[in-house]
């Protein structure tokens, strides 16, 4: 993007090595590069404890489930996205981060609680496909126009469903409902947003539930949703 503002992105990939998140982020570098970003890459969240270095940085993008976060690295994270630093992530790279920290999951506004599966005593019990269901992602009113969404309708997909714990404070674009199957402790389906914005501060933070693995990333609707995603967030 020539005569074009350089912007800088700050790619945080670590955690639980089942997201794969070196191999996952490293399909959108070129996204972002061909956009105009200068990529950095960390494999944990200590840069987030340096003012100088994020001061510099108009997004991050992060795929690190699980794992920790210190005080330090939490504040410099909340304040450089008070001050228009963007944060955008999928999956467990951000709605499952950090479970130590309550300040982050306000920040973030939903949290992973789980991803129920297939009958008990399916074939697949006991390995990762056991957590694989069919579901639809349901896209909402406001999707019709949002900058993300625009042009996408409903679709369907074949990977964990995630039942999020959040608030009203996040502005969703999709939702995806669980339904109450014969061998579920629930009594009726449950509803958890898919895809959501928040704002903070001056910042942005973007989250798609959906991708667990490359071929879900792949989907022309994920990848889609994620590439406009992670531009909507940036400074």
């Amino acid at each position: 993007m020539a005569g074009e503002h350089k912007r800088t992105v700050l790619v945080v990939r670590g955690g639980w090595e089942g997201h794969v998140p070196v191999v996952a982020t490293d399909l959108f570098v070129p996204f972002l590069e061909k956009n105009g970003f200068e990529v950095r890459l960390a494999d944990s969240p200590a840069p987030y404890a340096d003012p100088a270095f994020m001061s510099e940085i108009d997004l991050i993008v992060q795929c690190y489930t699980m794992g920790t976060i210190e005080q330090d690295q939490l504040k410099g994270l909340r304040a450089a996205i008070e001050a228009g630093t963007g944060m955008a992530g999928w999956h467990g790279g951000i709605a499952d981060s950090y479970r130590n920290s309550s300040d982050y999951l306000h920040l973030i506004g939903g949290q992973f609680a789980c991803h129920p599966g297939k009958h008990p005593d399916d074939e697949d019990a006991g390995t990762e496909r056991h957590n694989f269901v069919p579901y639809t992602v349901n896209m909402l009113p406001e999707a019709a126009t949002h900058p993300i969404t625009q042009g996408i309708g409903d679709f369907d997909l074949v990977t964990e469903q995630y039942w999020v714990l959040a608030d009203d404070y996040n502005d969703v674009l999709a939702t995806t409902t669980q339904k109450v199957r014969p061998w579920d402790p629930w009594h009726r389906e449950v509803t958890s947003p898919a895809i959501w914005t928040r704002r903070w501060g001056k910042g942005r933070i973007f989250v798609a539930t959906p991708g667990h693995s490359l071929d879900v990333l792949q989907h022309d609707s994920v990848r889609t949703i994620i590439e406009r995603g992670m531009l909507w967030a940036s400074r």
